[in-house]
């Protein structure tokens, strides 16, 4: 399982989504997050899309979002429990 987090490293936001993905972690689900950083990017077209949206977490990146802002963590937890 893999999920991505479009993120700022000055949003407090986008830390505490972060934080509450992770703890959702168990060892019967493990997964990984690859946190990109908007703003870092070399892709303009990132900043474009997601500049005022941070945080903003996939799963699957073929997929809708499943969350901007906050963490949905029943969102997540459907994700998780399909095991894409």
């Amino acid at each position: 399982m893999h999920f991505t987090l479009y993120s700022r490293s000055y949003c407090h936001l986008c830390q505490d989504m972060l934080d509450a993905l992770q703890l959702l972690q168990t060892p019967e689900k493990p997964f990984t997050v690859e946190v990109i950083d908007i703003d870092d990017s070399a892709d303009a077209t990132l900043l474009a899309r997601f500049d005022e949206l941070v945080p903003v977490l996939y799963g699957a990146l073929a997929q809708p979002e499943l969350c901007h802002y906050f963490l949905d963590e029943a969102a997540v937890r459907h994700y998780l429990a399909q095991g894409k």
